[in-house]
């Protein structure tokens, strides 16, 4: 189409379209009744409303703020529910239980994606903080385990639990205690290999 069409200036779309018109012609005057100053400042038109906005004059717009109540017309009821809902960000939650805190503990907090864990911290303070009083349990890797064992412990031995068990073993096996017998050597070496790996692990 050649702009010279008797069509274009029909179809020619301005900048901005009819929004922002509106909102230009409406800062001409002050839409504060019986106002005639330009509204050369905006406020939010109000809940509902988003992305509209009222123009009033600056001692006008100073009122309109100072007795503005996004929260006009909602119950008591209503009101809370838009604050507990505006924790999460207006987004679903799910309770979660609590029968396997042992094993899933903090983690199951912290991985939240939607950063409810602050939510479920104000809902259930008590399971939170038990939560946070429990460390997660590792499971063992392969060579760990067979230390335990080799210390005759199970794998969710306490960090106590293995030096106290070590203590004992070196005792018993050492040389100087045994007459050199070889077999309470090996044991001896046994013990000490398995202590050493478990040490350098973090779990002693």
């Amino acid at each position: 189409m050649k702009s010279s069409s008797k069509y274009f200036d029909s179809i020619r779309i301005k900048p901005g379209g009819k929004k922002r018109q509106a909102e230009e012609e409406a800062r001409n005057r002050c839409q504060w009744a019986g106002c005639e100053r330009p509204g050369a400042h905006k406020a939010p038109a109000g809940r509902n409303r988003d992305g509209e906005y009222l123009w009033f004059c600056l001692d006008h717009v100073r009122e309109y703020n100072k007795n503005y109540n996004y929260f006009s017309g909602l119950s008591d009821d209503d009101i809370a529910r838009f604050q507990k809902d505006s924790m999460t960000g207006n987004r679903p939650t799910w309770k979660m239980g609590t029968a396997n805190m042992k094993t899933t503990a903090a983690p199951v907090f912290s991985d939240l994606k939607s950063g409810s864990a602050k939510a479920m911290r104000m809902r259930d303070p008590d399971a939170w903080a038990r939560a946070q009083s429990q460390k997660p349990v590792r499971r063992l890797k392969p060579l760990e385990s067979k230390a335990m064992r080799t210390l005759g412990l199970k794998d969710d031995a306490t960090s106590d639990d293995v030096k106290t068990r070590y203590k004992e073993l070196v005792k018993k096996h050492h040389p100087d205690a045994n007459g050199g017998d070889r077999t309470s050597e090996e044991r001896f070496r046994d013990v000490i290999q398995a202590y050493q790996l478990l040490k350098t692990a973090g779990l002693c």
